[in-house]
């Protein structure tokens, strides 16, 4: 199990961290390992979707109370197969997991990747990387909510003695789930991959039973049952299609998780068992409503007998918790990558493993999660209400994704535009026909993830546009580096011992913190550093390529620090690199300064008021640049400088 302890623990869409196994896995125990492990991180969220899938696909096709006809379940069979076959399969398995950058992938990866290859022409990418961001968010707080909320409604089927209960067990889940994060996962995510290992074995078991008895469900397989339900249906078939999307929400993971297990344990562990392992369960289900149209009312449980009822809810309650966990987990993930690309401010971060960089903790996103899913689980209350808020953050981003794939094969991999086009353009069509399908549940619950994503959509862009609008009315202010280092080193003020260094995001303009303590001490150190810290659009930098030095006069140097954007910043460990470029300096007589700023709002400027009190409010939530870089605090010397925008 070591190597799954190395591999452990995220997920999403998004970007889930970990660490990184090696680019080549060998053939043999180290790669199975992958593969169990990405049975448990990867595949949670799509694995679970049988809980409920079905059973709402059925109930949009035919309505509650009503029987459903063969009909109805082999055209729901049908387009369920077959959305497995094409958007999981031939998009993600197939193409999507070649589009790595660096090796990750996720939305933000893809977007990285993107930008780098339009150069100057990547507002538009950079817009569809915040708006699949955005979505996630509000599939973040879903699928915890309506994953856990399914599993303990099994035990309505045990007995209705328990149906007063349902909301306050599942409530009682999450909160104890949410509490655990501060412990961090390395320790039960070793588990993960094996228990829903044994969960798909299950699942599969108990349809095949079923299968056995109705054997001419497998002609369900042939696409024209699926195509004339959807012909013949009209609307109705629309809005089944939006039900029947539920089957493949989760599927992002599989690109997300690239960099974690690499792409042959993941498409492994997709071919060999969890696909054959959904179609047999949901072929299953289509039989039991056929041979008991009152079984839809929750067609997984009654796959089992009797006995078989409590163990199941168990084992249920197991995996959707491993799938809420992954997708939390991915939060945390994408809101550091998304800190690292300058769409939210800094928060804090705290690392849950000694071992493992990936596992990782952020108390503000933990804590707002856990309110919007209880929040949902109240309103709600049952997991059908709840499926109707589903799938539509999930299609939105499969479009972006989809979208932004397409430059991502015209440009970085040289194809000509027609070819990308006809790669491509079957995929989107499927994508945008799955987003109209669920758009039309905005009104019975759709609206929630919209919602919640359109908020984050103007966080992030209230912050990414302020932030550019402080860089500018900064630069206009500042003084050129390179004229003040002549100055400085020509009439030198009173020399003291040790290293200074500065820490500014314009290498080119002199730092505020360097200005001001000149203005009031009139001192300067020995040796000074001038130290930016910058974010590539990788996910990782290497060692060899962390630190870059130049000297700018006898006491004056510019360094830079580059970081990948899903890396935390270290500044004394990076700093420690330079030793062997040729820096000397002892940690203990180095000083950092940092310009802290107060920002008032102005009369006149770049945004709305409201927008600049947003963004000076979202100023004063940020973590402190000392703990996020990870500076020794005792170094460290804060100058204070008020500015209007």
């Amino acid at each position: 199990m070591i190597p799954l302890l190395r591999t452990v623990a995220v997920a999403h869409r998004g970007g889930a961290v970990a660490a990184k196994p090696q680019a080549k896995v060998g053939a043999g125990a180290a790669f199975w390992a992958l593969t169990v492990g990405s049975i448990g991180v990867v595949y949670g969220d799509i694995g679970t979707s049988p809980l409920y899938a079905m059973r709402e696909s059925v109930l949009a096709a035919v309505g509650p109370g009503n029987p459903a006809n063969e009909t109805a379940i082999f055209g729901i069979l049908s387009l369920i197969i077959w959305a497995l076959i094409l958007i999981v399969t031939l998009k993600y398995v197939v193409i999507l997991l070649r589009a790595d950058n660096n090796g990750e992938g996720g939305t933000l990866a893809l977007m990285a990747l993107a930008q780098r290859s339009l150069a100057k022409r990547a507002g538009a990418i950079v817009l569809c990387g915040v708006i699949s961001a955005a979505l996630f968010y509000g599939d973040a707080m879903i699928t915890p909510a309506l994953s856990v909320l399914s599993a303990i409604e099994g035990l309505k089927v045990a007995t209705p003695a328990f149906d007063h209960y349902v909301v306050a067990l599942t409530a009682l889940i999450l909160v104890v789930l949410f509490a655990f994060q501060s412990h961090g996962t390395a320790k039960v995510a070793a588990f993960f991959g094996p228990i829903m290992l044994v969960w798909f074995v299950t699942i599969a078991l108990g349809g095949l039973w079923h299968v056995m008895a109705n054997p001419a469900v497998l002609w369900a397989f042939n696409p024209s049952y699926g195509l004339a339900f959807l012909a013949s249906h009209g609307i109705i078939g629309l809005v089944t299609l939006g039900a029947v999307f539920l089957v493949v929400t989760g599927s992002e993971a599989l690109y997300a998780d690239l960099g974690h297990f690499g792409r042959g344990p993941i498409q492994t562990a997709w071919l060999s068992i969890v696909v054959p392992a959904l179609t047999i369960n949901y072929l299953g289900q289509g039989a039991l409503v056929l041979a008991d149209p009152k079984s839809i009312e929750n067609p997984f449980f009654l796959l089992y007998p009797d006995w078989a009822l409590l163990p199941m809810v168990v084992l249920a309650t197991a995996a959707t918790v491993i799938a809420s966990q992954a997708v939390i987990t991915g939060a945390y993930s994408l809101t550091r990558q998304a800190i690292q690309l300058g769409l939210l401010p800094r928060l804090e971060i705290r690392h849950t493993s000694e071992s493992l960089f990936g596992q990782i903790y952020m108390p503000r996103v933990n804590l707002l999660l856990l309110i919007g899913v209880l929040l949902l689980v109240a309103l709600f209350r049952s997991s059908s209400a709840l499926a109707s808020a589903y799938g539509i953050a999930v299609t939105g981003t499969m479009v972006v994704t989809v979208t932004m794939a397409f430059v991502v094969i015209w440009k970085a991999w040289r194809w000509p535009p027609l070819a990308a086009a006809a790669l491509i353009a079957p995929f989107l069509f499927i994508d945008v026909t799955f987003l109209g399908a669920n758009l039309l549940k905005v009104v019975e619950g759709g609206w929630v993830p919209l919602a919640f994503g359109g908020l984050v959509m103007v966080v992030m862009y209230t912050w990414r546009r302020g932030s550019r609008l402080l860089l500018e009315k900064t630069r206009r202010q500042e003084m050129s580096l390179d004229d003040l280092v002549r100055i400085l080193e020509k009439k030198p003020p009173t020399r003291v011992p040790g290293t200074a260094v500065f820490l500014t995001s314009t290498p080119h303009a002199a730092p505020t913190a360097l200005m001001h303590s000149l203005k009031h001490y009139k001192v300067l150190h020995e040796q000074n550093v001038i130290l930016t810290i910058e974010t590539a659009n990788t996910p990782r930098v290497e060692a060899a390529e962390r630190v870059r030095m130049k000297k700018l006069g006898q006491t004056f140097a510019c360094v830079t620090l580059r970081f990948g954007f899903m890396e935390t910043p270290n500044v004394p460990k990076a700093l420690a690199i330079a030793r062997k470029l040729g820096w000397t300096f002892d940690i203990m007589s180095t000083s950092f300064f940092l310009s802290r700023r107060s920002l008032k709002p102005a009369a006149h400027s770049g945004m709305p008021r409201w927008q600049d009190r947003l963004f000076i409010m979202l100023t004063r939530i940020a973590n402190d640049a000392t703990d996020y870089f990870q500076i020794p605090t005792g170094r460290v010397v804060e100058v204070g400088t008020q500015v209007t925008i």
